[in-house]
């Protein structure tokens, strides 16, 4: 079993911040949006500050542009309380902005500019193990695996987390858009798996993870896989979680009027990121908190507001 998180240290959180311009229309298309609202964004960065209130230290590693909404994300990020220190700024280099439009139920629609900015452009190997030595726990997930260059940092920061011990989360977040096709992104993600303290999937991606389409059969899966603990999270079903010690639980979802599911699973993840110092125990006590700070998500425009 991993070395449990040492909560004097913070958690390394690898990927984006974004910016996301939301249209706060209910159901405008883009053809009909006509004013947006920005909002700190990103799923590592609304990973960070959810860990950050719920009580964890934090540190993000990635980079933004060199314009004033790198400097805008940049002082979001310090005023939560998440260690910037590793945040790039890319002089030269735009910031990505995400347009988001939502349909009459809250799911988004994007539109990304620059399409293909980099979440972990001035990173290299020999910073994230600095990072990684004095970090707690590392979190990952697949938006920095679908490029070659942003793969091999990610997965180099994860063998230098096995080799020291420390706990790794693997937050699934399969955004297909973003790879040639959902094989590609598939065995990405499973590489990660084996050694992972905690791998934490919507119940579409562990059926497209695992091959099982049922929930509990496709965290027994990720278990067989090397997971030691699996969080399948079942939108308005709530979650259900396995681990390979026996800990096992299934906690129903709070009712909520849903405005937006923008980072609804990031504040879930994040508050789980708090419970790790905990244990397995620890872990299953904070479900029904991560699924509240994910139903107050859902009634805001973005997570973080």
């Amino acid at each position: 079993m991993s070395t449990v998180s040492d909560d004097t240290m913070p958690t390394l959180c690898l990927g984006e911040a974004i910016v996301d311009l939301i249209c706060e229309w209910p159901g405008a298309s883009f053809a009909d949006a006509d004013r947006f609202g920005a909002h700190l964004g990103g799923v590592t960065a609304n990973t960070a500050v959810s860990a950050a209130r719920a009580g964890a230290p934090v540190a993000i590693a990635g980079a933004v542009g060199g314009d004033r909404w790198g400097r805008w994300l940049g002082e979001q990020l310090s005023a939560e309380r998440v260690d910037v220190s590793l945040l790039c700024r890319r002089a030269g280099e735009a910031t990505q902005l995400a347009f988001v439009t939502l349909d009459g139920a809250g799911e988004p629609h994007y539109r990304l500019y620059p399409s293909a900015a980099s979440p972990l452009a001035g990173l290299t190997a020999q910073l994230l193990d600095d990072a990684v030595s004095r970090a707690g726990a590392l979190l990952i997930n697949s938006n920095t695996l679908s490029e070659a260059a942003e793969r091999e940092l990610t997965m180099h920061a994860r063998a230098t987390a096995l080799e020291l011990g420390r706990p790794i989360v693997v937050d699934c977040n399969l955004r297909l858009h973003r790879w040639p096709g959902e094989r590609e992104a598939v065995d990405a993600v499973l590489q990660c798996v084996p050694g992972a303290r905690l791998v934490r999937a919507n119940v579409g991606e562990a059926a497209a993870i695992t091959g099982e389409g049922r929930p509990r059969a496709a965290a027994r899966r990720l278990l067989a896989l090397g997971a030691e603990l699996a969080v399948i999270t079942l939108g308005a079903d709530g979650v259900l979680l396995l681990g390979r010690d026996g800990v096992h639980a299934r906690v129903p979802a709070p009712a909520v009027t849903v405005r937006s599911v923008v980072g609804a699973g990031d504040a879930f993840t994040g508050t789980l990121l708090a419970a790790l110092g905990g244990g397995d125990e620890g872990v299953r006590d904070a479900l029904p908190a991560a699924l509240g700070a994910a139903a107050r998500a859902c009634e805001l425009w973005g997570a973080c507001d």
